[in-house]
């Protein structure tokens, strides 16, 4: 599978992201000679254990995230980022759950936007939405790189597509830069071949950063 990164967008202190903004991105991507593929559209949800009985201990993990790629539809990916556990199930494993009453939806967030191909390079861009709601909570970027699936090979060509895509955003003089979180595979048991499960872990950490940014500024302004 070829490599992917993927980036949140970070805001300059006091500002906060929007529609407008999220529109001068995608335009970026435009004018970078990109080519428009089509749409994108993968979702990440939060679960907590359904306890019962509050007063006995849960053998069970806290919480754990959910995450549907739409390049595998059949898959569902389970990441426990404390625990430092990924892992990848049939799709039906949302309904069992369900079913089981082991373990409920907290909140679950879509990532929507547009694809683009630039030669070899997959670029997309997109909004953070909590599912069912248009209220905008973030920005995220995924590049992938198709002739490579070595994370290690691949780690030169993606620092130097970045580097022109956030010269390419400078020109523009956005409030904020895409942030991208240098995320150690290995603690997730992961290898250097990159896999979907690779995917899964960087939107479950992107979503943890994107997460604790919003927390930092409500306390801020608290």
């Amino acid at each position: 599978m070829p490599i992917k990164r993927v980036f949140h967008w970070q805001p300059n202190a006091g500002t906060t992201v929007n529609s407008q903004l999220l529109t001068e991105v995608s335009q970026c991507a435009e004018t970078f000679n990109g080519v428009r593929e089509g749409r994108w559209k993968p979702n990440l949800t939060f679960y907590k254990p359904m306890q019962r009985d509050q007063t006995i201990p849960a053998d069970l993990p806290r919480d754990f995230l959910g995450i549907a790629l739409p390049e595998q539809p059949n898959k569902y990916f389970l990441v426990i980022r404390g625990n430092g556990i990924v892992t990848e199930a049939d799709s039906t494993i949302q309904v069992i759950m369900e079913k089981l009453q082991s373990y409920k939806s907290r909140i679950s967030f879509t990532f929507e936007g547009i694809q683009y191909q630039l030669g070899d390079f997959l670029l997309r861009v997109g909004k953070v939405v909590p599912t069912h709601s248009e209220n905008l909570r973030g920005i995220v970027m995924e590049v992938e790189y198709l002739p490579i699936s070595s994370i290690e090979k691949g780690k030169v060509i993606m620092d130097e597509f970045f580097d022109l895509w956030q010269e390419a955003l400078s020109n523009r003089s956005l409030p904020g830069h895409f942030s991208h979180i240098d995320t150690n595979f290995s603690d997730f048991g992961l290898s250097d071949t990159y896999t979907p499960q690779h995917t899964a872990v960087q939107y479950a950490c992107v979503m943890a950063q994107m997460i604790a940014s919003v927390q930092s500024v409500q306390a801020l302004r608290s």
